[in-house]
């Protein structure tokens, strides 16, 4: 499957007339004052493969470094010109606001209540909750309807599965480490959680594991940028340039480079497959 470029246009252009409505305040450098310097922050995360994340030489790979660096590119004109700067979940977005990055790219999802507090970009991925199963007899989603799944407890995939799966048996672990020792135990035949962070758990533990393919919802993954007039240029031309990869096909040889899902292959609920039961 490949990621059609009019449909993500179609999205990203439906969320950034959203995001745009929202102001606020927040503190980070202007880009005149970035190109003085001559080098971009950007908040990343580090551990979570394929988006961000170290390799075997501890170097920072995945699909948001690409991001990074391609917009030090465009806007320094050089893709080394930027300082990566690995952060906790919990500190995303207050690097941008209490002016320690520029900018934020850590697989972050950019909401209306975030958007008081900060600025979001075009979305450059949509993440969804996919479904992983080491059982080769489940192909689609129709043959879990009435299985045991497993869920991070108090995670947002619950509503979502419980919505699409109402007959399916649920059942709540902790970490995601709970979930691959509940599927090798036959505790659950599959883990519904985050595509992105489901792909990487399949590299990194072989093919035995398989994603079904639809996924569930979409949620835009986004630039977090400051807000405040004195930022307007900054966020246009990552705008600009996001925008620019979707168009010519760039992001679309990142996103399947990385093996992440297709981000159109969705399901919102109540047409599963067809054989679902």
């Amino acid at each position: 499957m490949q990621i059609k470029g009019k449909k993500i246009v179609i999205f990203l252009v439906a969320f950034y007339c959203v995001f745009l409505s929202f102001c606020g305040a927040s503190s980070a450098a202007e880009l005149k004052e970035i190109k003085r310097r001559g080098y971009l922050t950007v908040a990343v995360k580090d551990n979570l493969r394929p988006l961000g994340f170290r390799d075997a030489q501890g170097n920072l790979q995945g699909l948001e470094i690409d991001v990074a660096r391609r917009l030090a590119q465009d806007l320094l004109g050089k893709p080394e010109s930027v300082k990566l700067q690995p952060t906790e979940n919990r500190h995303r977005l207050t690097e941008v606001v209490a002016d320690r990055v520029d900018i934020a790219i850590a697989n972050y999802t950019a909401t209306e209540s975030r958007a008081r507090l900060v600025s979001f970009s075009l979305p450059y991925y949509f993440d969804g909750t996919a479904l992983i199963t080491k059982d080769a007899a489940i192909q689609k989603l129709g043959d879990v309807v009435r299985s045991k799944i497993a869920v991070i407890n108090g995670s947002s995939t619950i509503a979502s599965v419980r919505y699409l799966l109402p007959q399916a048996q649920l059942v709540g672990v902790d970490s995601y480490q709970g979930a691959k020792l509940l599927l090798e135990a036959n505790g659950a035949v599959a883990f519904a959680g985050d595509a992105s962070v489901l792909t990487g758990w399949k590299q990194q533990f072989g093919e035995r594991y398989k994603l079904l393919p639809t996924l569930i919802g979409a949620e835009p993954l986004a630039v977090v940028m400051p807000k405040g007039l004195q930022y307007d240029q900054l966020r246009r031309q990552v705008n600009d340039a996001i925008a620019r990869y979707v168009s010519d096909g760039w992001l679309e040889a990142r996103v399947s480079y990385w093996g992440l899902p297709n981000p159109t292959s969705r399901t919102r609920g109540g047409n599963i497959e067809q054989g679902a039961g």
